[in-house]
């Protein structure tokens, strides 16, 4: 294979673009792209502060490397979930990325902060671990976001991770959720967030290729709780047919985002409000977040 700009040797092949990249060629494909869904869905500019949700995973550290590379004012926003090993490997890998670039971190741990676990909250009110740790995250990157000064709030999503929300929303016609699906989320009020994600149009396989070639250190390992999480069966289906017809992601994705995702209703015309035990945005008297720490008060001590 040849690269498309050089001729060279290429060294990664993009089907669904019919396209081929020496290396050099390539990180300069996914800044492009990067700066291009920047720009023209006016996601952040000079003038945002820009935090980060990292992982320590490739796309969330990837993502960081290349905002921080295309001159936007960052940091980064770590959750430790207290998931083992797990947790323990994402913050070290973490930490040492933002500790060589100098750049700053704010770490916010679960269990320091609120009193247990992911795994313990997730026992606690008898839900998955997925769902305790998603409604978590979502509540914790807003509010430090907010407690930070940061105007926007970036994470890693990328074209899998959203093409395999958009099919599980689709095969369960999951309307309200389809309507929050899009790349950039404004702050509709003043107790949120901006809400971007820069890589909604990179796929997986790209971003591991980025990373590699960047020589960021990242965990390899998925979550010891996403085995049979549904996304990665989704993921899989998806793949099988991505093979057969390169492009085919994309397309589902960018179709729902031209012609469906206009045509349908964001809420029920709830009004937001702030909790009355957290302040946070919500459009109950007290938020999700705050109901389910009740419940895990309730049902486990000591849980403060």
């Amino acid at each position: 294979m040849r690269c498309l700009k050089c001729k060279g040797t290429a060294q990664i092949e993009l089907r669904q673009h019919h396209a081929a990249y020496c290396r050099d060629h390539f990180l300069d494909f996914v800044r492009s792209q990067v700066q291009r869904s920047i720009e023209r869905l006016k996601m952040c500019d000079a003038a945002d502060t820009v935090m980060v949700a990292v992982s320590g995973g490739k796309d969330s550290l990837s993502l960081w490397d290349l905002l921080h590379g295309l001159g936007y004012r960052t940091s980064g926003l770590h959750i430790q979930l207290g998931i083992g090993d797990y947790s323990r490997e994402s913050r070290e890998k973490t930490a040492a990325f933002a500790q060589e670039r100098e750049l700053p971190l704010t770490v916010v741990s679960v269990e320091e902060e609120y009193g247990a676990s992911i795994p313990v909250l997730a026992r606690a009110v008898r839900r998955e671990p997925c769902s305790a740790c998603g409604l978590s995250k979502r509540y914790i990157m807003n509010r430090a976001a907010l407690e930070a000064g940061a105007t926007v709030l970036a994470t890693g999503h990328n074209l899998d991770d959203e093409v395999a929300t958009l099919y599980g929303n689709v095969m369960h016609w999951q309307t309200g959720y389809l309507a929050r699906q899009a790349p950039v989320l404004p702050a509709t009020h003043p107790g949120l967030v901006k809400k971007v994600k820069p890589l909604h149009l990179l796929t997986e396989r790209e971003m591991a290729s980025y990373a590699l070639l960047r020589g960021i250190d990242y965990i390899v390992e998925e979550c010891p709780h996403a085995q049979g999480a549904k996304s990665l069966l989704y993921k899989d289906a998806l793949n099988l047919v991505e093979a057969q017809s390169p492009g085919t992601k994309q397309q589902f994705y960018q179709g729902f985002l031209e012609r469906l995702r206009p045509l349908l209703k964001d809420g029920d015309g709830a009004q937001l409000r702030e909790c009355e035990r957290c302040g946070q945005v919500t459009t109950g008297a007290v938020c999700s977040f705050c109901s389910l720490w009740d419940r895990a008060r309730l049902v486990r001590q000591p849980v403060p």
